[in-house]
């Protein structure tokens, strides 16, 4: 998959909310209400990650998951990111 230009990515970034654009990757801190819940949306987002085959470094600080990706093979940002992204988004519901 190719890396986007600067006006794709600032396209897709359009749709996405509560993300954070810095250099080639994206990321998002999602609250949840606890530490059960925090995994369990790690969870599911592994599996969505999984079915992708496309992986974000996770970072869990207990009710709190932050999720960040790019694509390295890439060198930067590709639609494979922004899918993931909003699906995350849409597993928070």
């Amino acid at each position: 998959m190719s890396k986007l230009n600067p006006d794709e990515i600032a396209q897709q970034f359009e749709g996405l909310s509560g993300w954070r654009l810095q250099d080639a990757t994206l990321s998002k801190t999602y609250k949840l209400s606890g530490f059960p819940a925090a995994i369990a949306f790690v969870t599911h987002v592994a599996f969505l990650a999984e079915a992708a085959g496309h992986h974000p470094d996770i970072d869990i600080r207990y009710n709190k998951v932050t999720l960040t990706l790019t694509t390295h093979d890439a060198g930067g940002l590709t639609a494979k990111d922004f899918a993931l992204a909003a699906a995350a988004d849409e597993a928070m519901g």
